[in-house]
């Protein structure tokens, strides 16, 4: 695990809480020891990430009401979020997993990355307390927070789409999946979308939701419905 703390740049004065915080509920289950997993970690470290990132908003933002903070919180601690600032330090490595669980892909899945990064700030925050865990999380976060700061409204194209052709006829587009292609991991989604009996556009993505997001973009960019006129 010293590899693990070189990449934090923080070193645990109490090892077991960084034992506990990389061990999935499947090892435990597996080596018959139910107590000692990071799912109370991950439920204190949920906790902890919530206050150090909702208190840096809410001094970066101070005329923002409190639906937007937090649509921007959420940008930061969603589980894809958390996935890949554990990719960043690469924690899927460290993570012990189940003989099951590892043979099924654990080690890279959204949810055990993000657990395992909310019970390493919690082990963080037990282990020094919170002025040294905030300023390890803010941190990690430097990236992420500065890209709010440059850029705090969230890119919605579905809505801006929606917006702006409701502003010609009440009626809304209408997105539908055209296409499945690859592997279950690794799939890509085709999205239509189509509006009062014009085509649109259509987009790429890794989702159903980012398939349709990507249409709609190029719907805004294209504009077909201002041709037709």
């Amino acid at each position: 695990m010293e590899s693990l703390e070189s990449r934090l740049d923080y070193k645990f004065r109490n090892s077991l809480l960084l034992a506990e915080a990389m061990t999935h509920p499947s090892l435990a289950y597996e080596s018959q020891r139910p107590h000692f997993d990071n799912q109370r970690l991950e439920f204190l470290g949920d906790a902890v990430l919530q206050l150090i990132l909702t208190e840096d908003l809410f001094r970066m933002f101070p005329d923002f009401p409190e639906g937007k903070l937090t649509k921007l919180r959420s940008r930061l601690v969603s589980r894809r979020a958390l996935a890949r600032f554990a990719q960043t330090i690469d924690l899927g490595d460290y993570v012990l997993l189940g003989k099951g669980e590892e043979a099924t892909g654990g080690r890279r899945r959204v949810s055990t990355l993000a657990d395992a990064f909310e019970a390493l700030m919690g082990a963080v925050y037990l282990d020094a307390g919170y002025e040294p865990c905030r300023e390890l999380v803010l941190r990690l976060f430097q990236k992420e927070i500065e890209a709010l700061a440059g850029s705090p409204e969230e890119k919605n194209p579905k809505g801006e789409l929606q917006e702006a052709l409701q502003a010609i006829e009440p009626e809304p587009p209408e997105y539908h999946i055209v296409s499945e292609a690859g592997p279950d991991h690794r799939k890509v989604f085709t999205a239509r979308v189509e509006w009062r009996g014009m085509d649109l556009a259509t987009g790429k993505g890794k989702s159903k939701k980012e398939a349709e997001a990507r249409a709609a973009a190029e719907a805004l960019r294209v504009r077909v419905w201002e041709k037709a006129e």
